[in-house]
């Protein structure tokens, strides 16, 4: 048998990503309309309105959400108007003022109130103060699940007992037993050091997609928990406490949860963008570039915000002077996308064989 010889072997490579490099793109949005942590289309106009200084859009949104029952939507829409609400001295207040009585106001309020006392030193206390907030939120609205998600967040920052915990997460599933951000908070609460470990939160997400719809976003909890394996520190060169079997398991179970949604979805965008981590990071490099595609332009933070387990090949220079915290999630997503893609190159035979020395037109 005939083998490349190793000297030769580099040259092939590059010679493999030069034909075939350009080809891959296809499918992937320029560098420059990747956006990270965009909103969709229903947030974005709250969002504009809410820099003009005006509430209402997004207190209309806010309503839709809790009329319609999309707790799903509500959770995400909340996260995004408390980040702006942390930013925006006075919008907030003026909500109240106008409607004190408000559960969506009552809801930000509550949202914000968890957010700074996160961001506080003196977190644990800070978040023991937000109860009052956090009742009165979920009192304005008996049905809605979203308080419970902050009530969860809540209880892990105060080192709550696993059976404080539990009457809280009772709480959460009876308003919406396959809420992803409650079960999001209870997967951060297991991997608390103090109550947990990595096979505690496989076991948990693993069960919670076992009982999720197949469209379900909890399907995507078990790659949550494997890039959170992955990206721990005090994992990396040691027995891994998760087996690897595991972990791909759950790339190939949200790898069916992706193909359920369109291209260029913004609802699934954030376990796409874990999953193509998870995929990246174990090799698999052609699944890795279908999500990729999947993604289209939309990044998110996590799990870019992290710094990456290796140097990508890159031909994109960084920006100088150091870039801010956003742009260098963004510039981790192109990489390892650029990465996906040059690796998948190299593996692609220079001439389709079969075809007589016909150039391949396919790369499946």
């Amino acid at each position: 048998m005939v083998r490349t010889m190793p000297s030769l072997r580099a040259p092939l490579r590059t010679a493999r990503r030069v034909r075939h490099s350009s080809r891959l793109s296809t499918g992937l949005p320029p560098a420059d309309a990747v956006m990270l942590d965009a909103p969709d289309s229903r947030l974005s106009p709250a969002l504009v309105a809410a820099a003009d200084g005006a509430y209402g859009p997004a207190a209309k949104l806010l309503a839709t959400t809790r009329d319609t029952a999309e707790w799903e939507l509500r959770d995400r829409y909340l996260g995004r108007l408390v980040t702006f609400a942390r930013s925006r001295d006075g919008w907030l207040d003026d909500w109240l003022d106008a409607a004190p009585g408000d559960p969506d106001a009552l809801l930000v309020r509550a949202g914000l109130a968890v957010r700074r006392a996160w961001e506080s030193p003196a977190a644990a206390e800070r978040l023991a103060e937000t109860a009052p907030l956090i009742t009165a939120a979920a009192e304005a609205d008996p049905r809605d699940p979203v308080p419970w998600h902050l009530a969860l967040d809540r209880a892990r920052g105060t080192r709550a007992t696993h059976t404080a915990f539990e009457s809280v997460w009772t709480e959460a599933v009876r308003r919406s037993p396959h809420h992803y951000g409650c079960h999001l908070a209870a997967l951060r609460y297991l991997s608390a050091a103090r109550h947990g470990s990595h096979r505690a939160c496989f076991d948990f997400a693993e069960r919670a997609a076992e009982d999720a719809a197949p469209t379900s976003l909890v399907q995507g909890l078990p790659v949550r928990a494997a890039a959170a394996l992955l990206l721990d520190p005090d994992t990396a060169g040691r027995t891994a406490p998760v087996p690897e079997r595991r972990i791909d398991a759950a790339a190939d179970l949200a790898i069916g949860l992706s193909a359920a949604y369109a291209p260029g979805d913004p609802w699934p965008a954030e376990v796409r963008n874990l999953l193509a981590y998870v995929l990246v990071v174990r090799g698999r490099w052609r699944e890795a570039l279908e999500q990729f595609r999947l993604i289209g332009p939309y990044a998110h933070s996590f799990p870019w915000s992290r710094p990456l387990p290796w140097s990508p090949p890159s031909s994109r220079s960084r920006p100088r002077p150091r870039p801010s915290a956003a742009e260098d999630a963004l510039a981790r997503f192109l990489d390892a996308r650029d990465a996906a893609r040059l690796q998948v190159a190299s593996v692609t035979p220079l001439w389709n064989r079969a075809a007589h020395g016909r150039a391949l037109g396919h790369y499946a």
